[in-house]
């Protein structure tokens, strides 16, 4: 049988109003959200009322994503649901873990909620941004990066297409010199630059939380941004430690992941959260791969009509 890759969410691609039709949907949807409130009061109202620029800023994009993306997973998990693979980007790393079970829903908005403070701090000490490059390799968008002293690859999404962070000077040059290239080059509506050496001090920080936490055993094979891998054998607490605290403040390595998912046979991928940024990437990296994304109601009947039809859901999918 085809094995299934769930896929969390990142920044960039939340709205007003994302997670309101699934809290009235689903019930399990509904405790996520009524248990982030509980826990950082005015998340709700953020998640279904806030402004562009509210959401924009990391310390609220960060614990109101979490909440779409673990939100939409428990209500397929709700539906009888059980993924192969799981994996998030950036943030969506978090949610991966909680929905894998390897910490408890309380614990994981707990982290990633501190991690969008941490995250948020550090991106004050430097006016730092980042772009999308179109239709360049990787390796021209590496050297061009040379060139400048704060400008760094950090976001490997797929062929053709790598995210940049930077001072804002020194991006505004190499927006330039890589349309001179023949590059697409879009600004992202993110508040620091993520995933670079502007945030060391976050990660710094952010470890010592992690220590502080009882990781579990996960309950499916859980894929990590900094290797591209599963976590090595998810018993070992130090692992959990390094691995989400080194993925703060170096590249995430989406594409390698994604196609190591692959190799290991996911056929189906489904992107739970804001937007269908994951979605599409998957496309591009593997023709004829089943893609399905749920963010909202008519998403969620979407493809739980699709999974019914497969016999994916009701049937004991990946049950012994």
């Amino acid at each position: 049988m085809d094995k299934i890759a769930i896929m969390f969410a990142g920044q960039g691609d939340q709205y007003p109003g994302m997670g309101k039709e699934l809290y009235e949907t689903s019930p399990a949807a509904k405790e996520v959200f009524d248990m982030a409130e509980a826990l950082r009061p005015g998340t709700i109202r953020q998640c279904f009322e806030g402004t562009p620029q509210e959401l924009m800023q990391t310390e609220n994009t960060q614990p109101c994503l979490y909440c779409v993306d673990l939100a939409a997973a428990m209500a397929l998990s709700e539906a009888g649901l059980k993924p192969d693979f799981a994996a998030g980007f950036s943030l969506g790393e978090l949610a991966a873990l909680t929905f894998s079970k390897a910490v408890g829903m309380e614990e994981g908005f707990r982290l990633v909620t501190k991690r969008g403070e941490l995250m948020k701090e550090a991106a004050g000490k430097v006016n730092s941004v980042m772009a999308a490059v179109l239709k360049l390799d990787n390796e021209t968008v590496e050297s061009l990066c040379s060139h400048y002293d704060q400008v760094y690859p950090v976001n490997y999404n797929c062929k053709g297409q790598l995210v940049v962070a930077g001072v804002k000077e020194e991006v505004d040059l190499f927006k330039e010199e890589a349309r001179e290239k023949g590059a697409t080059v879009l600004m992202l509506p993110l508040s620091g630059g993520f995933h670079s050496p502007f945030m060391e001090s976050a990660s710094v920080a952010f470890e010592k939380e992690l220590r502080e936490v009882d990781f579990h055993k996960p309950e499916l094979v859980l894929y990590s941004n900094y290797t591209a891998r599963p976590y090595p054998s998810g018993q070992d607490k130090q692992e959990y430690v390094s691995l989400l605290s080194r993925q703060i403040a170096n590249p995430v390595r989406w594409q390698q992941l994604v196609e190591h998912m692959h190799r290991e046979g996911a056929k189906i991928f489904i992107e739970v959260g804001a937007g269908k940024t994951l979605s599409k990437l998957v496309r591009r990296m593997i023709p004829g791969a089943q893609i399905y994304n749920v963010e909202n109601k008519e998403s969620l009947e979407q493809t739980l009509q699709a999974l019914k039809e497969k016999g994916l859901i009701g049937s004991g999918h990946r049950e012994e």
